[in-house]
């Protein structure tokens, strides 16, 4: 059975990606930072008649949390097949590059580009036994540089040194991975969900999470002749999904 494993699926976007990979078939391993919240969403979805999923607990900031996950799911399979970097946070407030504090800058580097670093690298060994290894970075168009020194891009004026600059690096992170993995049967890529309704921004995103889930399982379940190494973001460009980093 094709496995995958899904960070931050306890709610939201992460949640109805997990959903989406069970209803396929695939046994989903739920990455919860509170494992009380990860039993909870498994339950969700066992009552919609989804039995193959199972929660873990994986706080993506906490270097033994990781470790202790890849220990528990390596009991259970030898095999990894997709990998989900969806969890992440987008900083608080101030943004503003002049007045966002040291410290927010830290909470979300960790979460948005050292918490996929984590995670990648913790569960690379399984990733490399899958015949078909998928990589998704959850990114958002937002980190692109290229829109936001665009003046006609929609989203020019919701400027955040905070989460763009993390979601930036993060996408660096994705090219030079992909790059790395380039001669192997490894296809990584970041997907911009869209601007979805979560309680991630307050409810303020105008697409539903089933388009955004619908997204990212697009780019996981990808076949040999699929991207590697790309940006996609569905919601800025609707015909072929790539945009410019």
């Amino acid at each position: 059975m094709t496995t995958a494993l899904v960070t931050g699926a306890n709610k939201n976007i992460g949640f109805e990606v997990a959903k989406q990979l069970a209803q396929k078939g695939i046994y989903v391993y739920l990455g919860s930072r509170n494992l009380e919240n990860g039993l909870e969403a498994v339950n969700k979805l066992k009552a919609e008649g989804l039995n193959n999923v199972e929660a873990i607990q994986l706080d993506i900031t906490d270097d033994n949390s990781v470790k202790n996950a890849r220990t528990e799911i390596g009991k259970k399979t030898e095999i990894l097949d997709i990998l989900i970097n969806n969890a992440g946070i987008y900083g608080g407030y101030p943004q503003a590059a002049l007045d966002a504090t040291i410290d927010k800058f830290k909470a979300a580097y960790d979460a948005n580009v050292f918490g996929v670093i984590r995670v990648t690298q913790a569960f690379i060994d399984l990733l490399k036994k899958s015949d078909a290894p998928r990589i998704v970075n959850v990114s958002s168009s937002q980190g692109s540089l290229t829109l936001h020194s665009d003046p006609t891009y929609k989203y020019y004026d919701f400027k955040g040194a905070v989460y763009l600059s993390s979601k930036s690096a993060m996408n660096m992170y994705t090219v030079v991975l992909a790059y790395e993995l380039k001669d192997s049967n490894f296809k990584i890529n970041a997907v911009c969900p869209g601007f979805t309704k979560t309680d991630f921004n307050g409810h303020r995103g105008t697409g539903t999470v089933e388009d955004a889930g619908k997204r990212i399982v697009k780019y996981a379940l990808i076949d040999k002749d699929g991207p590697t190494g790309k940006f996609f973001s569905e919601e800025n460009n609707p015909i072929t999904g790539e945009i410019a980093w």
